[in-house]
C-alpha cells in the first residue's frame, strides 16, 4: 500500500504545482549585447511534414560563406538531423538594415530542379539567433492570437492571374525582426524573440551586376523603397537570375530574456489536456473501484471463509482461485525470456521516470536542442544496472542457474531489435542523402555507449542480484501440474489480452496526438506536468487491470498468469502501433516510400518500448497480487 500513496502523493503534488508544466531553465547563460555588435545568425537543417527527411542548409544553392563552420552539436542533435552552421546573415545589434544584397544567383537546369523539389515538398528554412528558432508569425483572427511557425518555406507554388500553369516562386527577401530586452542601466540588451515574414520578390538593378554594392530599384533604401507584398514574385526556373536580400528591424520588448521561450511554447489547448487527464482519471476510479472489490472480497471474506472451511465442496463452490496454490507459482515456459523481457522493461521505466522528473523541473527545455534525446540514451545506458539486478532476481527464483547467459541476453534483446530497425531506415536515409542519417563517428559512439558501459553494468546489476537470496514463495509447489479446465469464451487468452491493452491506451491516447503531432509536425511539446500526470495514471492503470483479469484467471483455475499478466498490458502497445497508423493516413501529408517507411520504422520502435514498459508495470503488479493473497492463506 505504501506504493500507491507514494504515487497518490506524486499526483496530488504535481497537481498543486501545476505550473511547473511552464516551467523551464532556459538552457545557455544569458548573453548581453550593446549596440553595434555583430550578430551571427546561424542556418539550422532543412525541414519538411511531408519527407521527414531533414537536409542541410546548403544542400540547396543557397549562397554559401567563404568558409562553411560547423557548430558543435551534441549527441541527440545529430541523431534528429541538427546541422548548424555559418551563414552570411550579419546584423549589428540595435542597427536596422534595409534592403541588404546577401548574394545572386543564376539558376542551372540542376539547380533549378532541387529548388523547385524543395518547395514541391513544403520544406522549411530553420535559422537561429542567439539560441532562439526562427519563427513566422501567423495571426489567428477568430483568437485574436499570434501562433508561431518554426522556420519560413523556400517557396511556394502559383498561377500567374488568367494563367492555369502552376509556376514555382522562391522565398529570396527575408525581413527579419528582432527584439530586445534593455537593461536601463548599463545600455546592454538581451535578445527576447526573432521573426521573419519573407517574400518573394523579382529583384531589377539598372547596368551591370556590381556585387553588393549594386543598386536595386525594386528594394532601395536611399529612396525609401522597401519589400512589402509578393506581387511581383520571382519564379524559379532555369536561366533566370535570383537575388538574396534581407531587412533587419530591431524591437524593444517588454519580455525579459527568462521568459523568451514562452511564446514559442504557449498552449492553446490547455482544456484538451485537462479533459484527458479527467478522462483517464475516469478509468482509473472504474478500475480501481473492482481492485477494492477484489481486494476486499478477497483479503476478508475469502481468506476468512477458507480458513474455516468445513466441506472440500464449499471450497470449490466459493473460492476457484484458492484450488491452484499448489501451481500459481509453477516456472512458467520460456521462463529466461520472461526475465530478460521484465529486466529490459524496468531499465525502461527507470530512464521514463528520471526523465520526466528532469523534464518536470525544467532541466530538459527545447532551448536545449537534443538535450531530450541525449539524456534518454544516457539514463537508459546507465538504467542497464537495474535491469540486470531484477531479470536475475526473478531468474534464480525460477531456480536458474546461468546467470551470466541471462545478463547477456538482457543487455542484447532489445537493443539488438531496435538497432536491426534502425540501421535499415538509417541505409534507406543515407540512400536520401539526408542529414538525418546518423554519421559513422556517431554510430560509433553509440555503438560504444551500448557494449562498452550498458553490457557491464547489465552485468554488475545481474551479479548482485544473483547474489541475493531467491525470492521464497509463499506457497509450496505441487511435483504434478494441475490439469487447467476448459475455459469460458471470454477467458480465452488472446481475448483476454487484447481486452486488457484497451484500458491502459485509452488512459494516454489524447496526450498521445500532441506527442506524435510534436515529433511528425516539428512542434515544440512542453507539458511535462501533463504527460508526467498521464504517465502516473497510466502506471495505475496497466496495474489496475492485469490484477482485476488475473483475479478473474485464478478463480477459473488457470494458473498460467505469469506471461498473461505481461502480455495483458502490454497489448496496449498493438493499439498504439493502430493509432499511429491511423494518425498517418489522417493527419500526415506523407508521400514517399522511403518517408513512410521512416515513419513506421519509428512507431515501431515506440510501439515495442511501450509494450516492454507497460508489459512489466502489469507483471509487478500480478506479482505482487498473487504474493499477498497466496501469502494470507493457511495452506496444510
Amino acid at each position: 500500500m505504501a506504493f500507491w500513496r507514494s504515487l497518490a502523493f506524486s499526483a496530488v503534488l504535481l497537481l498543486l504545482i501545476h505550473g511547473a508544466r511552464c516551467f523551464y531553465l532556459p538552457g545557455v547563460a544569458p548573453q548581453d549585447f550593446q549596440k553595434g555588435v555583430s550578430l551571427q545568425v546561424k542556418v539550422n537543417k532543412l525541414t519538411s511534414t511531408k519527407t521527414q527527411l531533414p537536409y542541410t542548409y546548403y544542400s540547396l544553392p543557397y549562397c554559401p560563406p567563404p568558409k562553411i563552420q560547423d557548430s558543435a552539436e551534441n549527441l541527440g542533435e545529430v541523431l534528429r538531423g541538427d546541422r548548424i552552421e555559418n551563414s552570411l546573415y550579419v546584423f549589428k545589434m540595435r542597427e536596422p538594415q534595409m534592403c541588404n544584397i546577401v548574394c545572386n544567383l543564376k539558376l542551372d537546369a540542376k539547380t533549378a530542379k532541387e529548388f523547385k523539389e524543395k518547395i514541391s515538398d513544403e520544406y522549411r528554412v530553420n535559422m537561429i539567433l542567439d539560441n532562439l528558432p526562427l519563427v513566422v508569425p501567423v495571426k489567428r483572427n477568430e483568437q485574436d492570437s499570434t501562433v508561431y511557425q518554426l522556420g519560413f518555406h523556400v517557396g511556394l507554388k502559383g498561377q500567374y492571374s488568367g494563367s492555369k500553369e502552376e509556376k514555382y516562386f522562391i522565398h529570396n527577401h527575408l525581413a527579419f525582426t528582432v527584439k530586445f530586452h534593455k537593461d536601463v542601466l548599463t545600455e546592454s540588451a538581451r535578445i527576447v524573440g526573432f521573426e521573419v515574414k519573407p517574400f518573394s520578390v523579382k529583384h531589377e538593378y539598372e547596368g551591370k551586376w556590381d556585387g553588393k554594392t549594386t543598386r536595386l530599384t525594386t528594394c532601395d533604401p536611399h529612396a525609401k523603397h522597401t519589400v512589402v507584398n509578393s506581387n511581383s514574385p520571382q519564379e524559379v526556373e532555369e536561366g533566370k537570375e535570383i537575388i538574396f536580400t534581407y531587412d533587419v528591424e530591431f524591437q524593444a520588448s517588454d519580455v525579459k530574456w527568462a521568459s523568451r521561450w514562452d511564446a514559442y511554447l504557449l498552449m492553446n489547448d490547455d482544456q484538451i489536456h485537462w479533459f484527458s487527464i479527467v478522462n483517464s482519471l475516469m478509468i482509473v476510479l472504474f478500475l480501481s473501484g473492482m481492485v477494492a472489490m477484489i481486494m476486499l472480497r478477497t483479503l476478508y471474506r475469502d481468506i476468512a471463509k477458507y480458513n474455516e472451511l468445513e466441506t472440500q465442496e464449499e471450497a470449490q463452490e466459493e473460492t476457484g482461485w484458492k484450488l491452484v496454490h499448489g501451481d500459481v507459482f509453477r516456472p512458467p515456459s520460456n521462463s529466461d525470456l520472461l526475465c530478460v523481457y521484465v529486466g529490459t522493461g524496468v531499465q525502461f521505466f527507470g530512464m521514463i521516470l528520471v526523465t520526466m522528473i528532469f523534464a518536470v523541473l525544467g532541466f530538459l527545455s527545447p532551448s536545449n536542442r537534443g538535450g531530450l534525446m541525449t539524456a534518454m540514451l544516457l539514463l537508459w545506458v546507465f538504467m542497464g544496472i537495474f535491469a540486470g539486478y531484477s531479470s536475475t532476481r526473478l531468474y534464480k527464483m525460477f531456480k536458474g542457474s546461468e546467470w551470466k547467459k541471462l545478463a547477456l541476453r538482457t543487455a542484447t534483446l532489445f537493443p539488438a531489435v531496435v538497432s536491426a530497425i534502425f540501421f535499415v531506415l538509417n541505409a534507406l536515409i543515407w540512400g536520401q542523402k539526408s542529414s538525418g542519417a546518423v554519421p559513422f563517428g556517431t554510430m560509433f559512439a553509440l555503438i560504444f555507449l551500448w557494449f562498452g558501459i550498458s553490457v557491464p553494468l547489465v552485468f554488475v546489476g545481474s551479479y548482485v542480484g544473483f547474489k541475493k537470496p531467491a525470492i521464497e514463495n509463499p506457497v509450496k509447489t505441487n511435483k504434478i501440474p494441475r490439469q487447467i479446465p476448459e475455459q469460458a469464451w471470454y477467458m480465452n487468452p488472446v481475448f483476454s489480452v487484447l481486452i486488457g491493452g484497451i484500458l491502459p491506451f485509452g488512459a494516454v491516447f489524447i496526450e498521445l496526438f500532441f506527442i506524435l503531432t510534436s515529433i511528425w509536425l516539428n512542434q515544440f511539446y512542453y507539458i511535462f506536468g501533463f504527460l508526467f500526470l498521464v504517465f502516473i495514471i497510466l502506471i495505475v492503470t496497466c496495474a489496475e487491470i492485469t490484477i482485476v483479469l488475473c483475479y478473474f484467471q485464478l478463480c477459473s483455475e488457470d494458473y498460467l498468469w505469469w506471461w498473461r499478466s505481461y502480455l495483458t498490458s502490454g497489448s496496449s502497445a498493438l493499439y498504439l502501433f493502430l493509432y499511429a497508423t491511423f494518425y498517418f493516413f489522417t493527419k500526415l501529408e506523407i508521400t514517399k516510400l522511403v518517408s513512410a517507411i521512416f515513419y513506421f520504422g519509428y512507431m515501431l520502435i515506440a510501439s515495442y518500448a511501450f509494450f516492454v514498459v507497460t508489459g512489466t508495470i502489469g507483471f509487478y503488479a500480478c506479482f505482487w497480487f498473487t504474493r499477498l493473497i497466496y501469502s494470507s492463506v493457511k495452506i496444510d
